[in-house]
């Protein structure tokens, strides 16, 4: 498994379009996606599931991936995360 904890910048959080960033990132990945807040984890994979943790701005989360494609996936979805301004 392979995981990173990463601070949400967006002002909005994790809501509605960043959140949908993330599980586009996610559902690309043939691994299991997880991301936990505040001793919650999800998958990642899932827009109901990511938006129902309420993830506020400047919040760390930790985005764990386990599968065979793992190490791929978690520099994949920090890149993009980042790229879109979504994390730190």
């Amino acid at each position: 498994m392979k995981q990173i904890t990463v601070k949400v910048i967006d002002p909005v959080g994790l809501h509605a379009r960043p959140a949908t960033v993330a599980v586009g990132l996610a559902s690309k990945c043939a691994c299991n996606v997880t991301i936990e807040f505040n001793g919650n984890a999800k998958t990642m994979k899932s827009i109901m599931g990511v938006m129902s943790l309420g993830i506020p701005t400047q919040a760390e989360v930790v985005i764990s991936c386990d599968g065979a494609d793992e190490e791929a996936a978690i520099v994949a979805i920090e890149e993009g995360l980042r790229k879109e301004g979504v994390i730190a």
